[in-house]
């Protein structure tokens, strides 16, 4: 299966082809049905459903069931914030709703709308009560979201934990260090103090908590330092060089490839979970990557601006 993810040499041919025709047969030689940016929200569902096509066909391989829990969950978080939102603007959530998490989409739906939430799993059922608190008692979206994260994160690790497994834990960890490097920069650009940040950074990464925000106080000074044994280590410095006026474009694509970086090493593992790990991520990269470009394409963007955002490759 990792031999039909996209390399290198297939993005640069999608984006340096001449027409959606070319695209489109590029992308059908590579298992993908044809996608366009001019129809955003059918390219959406096309990608969808390759995902519900891949944790479909993967869920009969991994004995461990639990490995691609952990990519599901995020859905049902993602899929909280809109239902939170939806209910707040009295609009219909359906089209925003991806049913790609452990809990159909219909039966999430159905409990937040009646209040009965004991067939959810626990922690997104306390979650969902606490955000929805924190939504009507402040009236801000963005802090129901950073509840839900917090739970969604906290449930990764848990779930990395119970597995065993060295390999998903430091993904996880990766992943946790990522957003709260992103959340520090931003903060500090937007002149924002460091008890807004203690509010909104994560327990559980390799730099804690308590330092991210010890960097906020310190104007970010020794940002390359607190993350140079980590693998956002150059992620931090162009952090670094961005709270000096730098673009955040490269950082925050350094961010996301530090995480890829940690999971290369998957691509040689002949047997266990770290290569499914692996696999399910790269996909996902995947995903993302062809959103940008054809995205890209479609507002006109140059294949060099294009290419500073493409995240990097799994092959």
């Amino acid at each position: 299966m990792e031999n039909s993810l996209l390399s290198r040499d297939r993005m640069e041919e999608l984006l340096e082809s001449r027409s959606e025709e070319e695209i489109a047969k590029t992308l059908e030689e590579c298992g993908y049905p044809k996608l366009s940016a001019q129809r955003p929200e059918e390219m959406d569902e096309a990608l969808s459903a390759a995902r519900q096509e891949m944790l479909e066909d993967l869920s009969g391989f991994a004995p461990d069931r639990r490995y691609l829990e952990l990519f599901r969950l995020k859905y049902d978080y993602h899929n909280l914030k809109v239902l939170l939102k939806a209910q707040a603007m009295e609009t219909d959530p359906g089209h925003m709703l991806m049913n790609l998490g452990r809990v159909d989409t219909a039966a999430l739906r159905e409990a937040a709308e009646s209040g009965e939430l004991d067939e959810l799993p626990q922690a997104l059922a306390e979650g969902y009560v606490e955000a929805k608190e924190v939504l009507q008692t402040t009236g801000d979206p963005q802090l129901s979201d950073v509840v839900l994260d917090r739970r969604c994160y906290k449930e990764m690790r848990d779930l990395a934990q119970a597995t065993g497994s060295g390999f998903l834990m430091g993904y996880v960890k990766a992943m946790i260090d990522a957003v709260n490097l992103r959340t520090l920069v931003r903060t500090l650009r937007m002149g924002k103090s460091p008890e807004f940040l203690s509010g909104v950074v994560f327990e559980g990464g390799t730099v804690s908590a308590d330092a991210v925000c010890a960097l906020a106080g310190a104007g970010g000074s020794g940002i390359g330092e607190a993350y140079a044994s980590t693998v956002l280590a150059e992620a931090a410095e162009a952090g670094a060089a961005a709270l000096s006026g730098g673009p955040l474009t490269r950082f925050e694509k350094l961010c996301d490839d530090a995480v890829s970086d940690y999971l290369a090493d998957a691509k040689y593992v002949a047997f266990g979970e770290a290569p499914l790990v692996g696999y399910l991520a790269a996909r996902e990269t995947e995903f993302t990557n062809l959103r940008i470009l054809l995205m890209g394409r479609a507002a006109g963007l140059s294949p060099e601006i294009i290419r500073e955002r493409l995240r990097e490759a799994y092959v």
